[in-house]
């Protein structure tokens, strides 16, 4: 088992996200680099995003998106600022391996690497994991929003 690094209610302080919406139970891993963030909100029978109960593959990349705004945040905050707002502006060379993700026991292990810093935004390339099975990898840009 991974030594958990910050849990839940720290994280929703790093994201605009709250309540259901941060998908997020733990950060295991940071560094200046990359982040592995832990989940279960996939088995949650009322996950927000959820339709009729089922949980589609394509959510996986809000799992990506918000496993890079808590690195932004971690960032931000071992500087002694704030993260800057973003918006996903580009999702590419996304592959899933699954069709949905609802009915996945394991939890959900989230890596997302910055291959890309600016003042304008970021890229990064994220992956993800449930019991040593890929369910799917990409790349995602966020821009500048403030």
């Amino acid at each position: 088992m991974s030594k958990v690094l910050l849990e839940r209610p720290a994280l929703s302080k790093l994201i605009p996200h709250q309540g259901a919406m941060c998908l997020f139970d733990a950060v295991l891993h940071w560094d200046a680099q990359s982040i592995l963030c832990r989940a279960r909100s996939h088995r949650d029978p009322l996950h927000p995003l959820a339709i009729a109960g089922r949980l589609a593959a394509l959510h996986l990349i809000e799992y990506g998106a918000q496993a890079m705004a808590i690195h932004g945040g971690l960032i931000a905050q071992a500087n002694g600022s704030v993260a800057r707002s973003g918006v996903l502006a580009l999702v590419r060379e996304v592959a899933f391996e699954v069709d949905r993700i609802d009915n996945i026991e394991a939890d959900l292990d989230v890596q997302a690497t910055r291959l890309l810093a600016s003042g304008d935004g970021w890229l990064y390339e994220f992956s993800v994991d449930a019991a040593g099975q890929r369910l799917a990898r990409g790349r995602v840009a966020v821009i500048n929003s403030a």
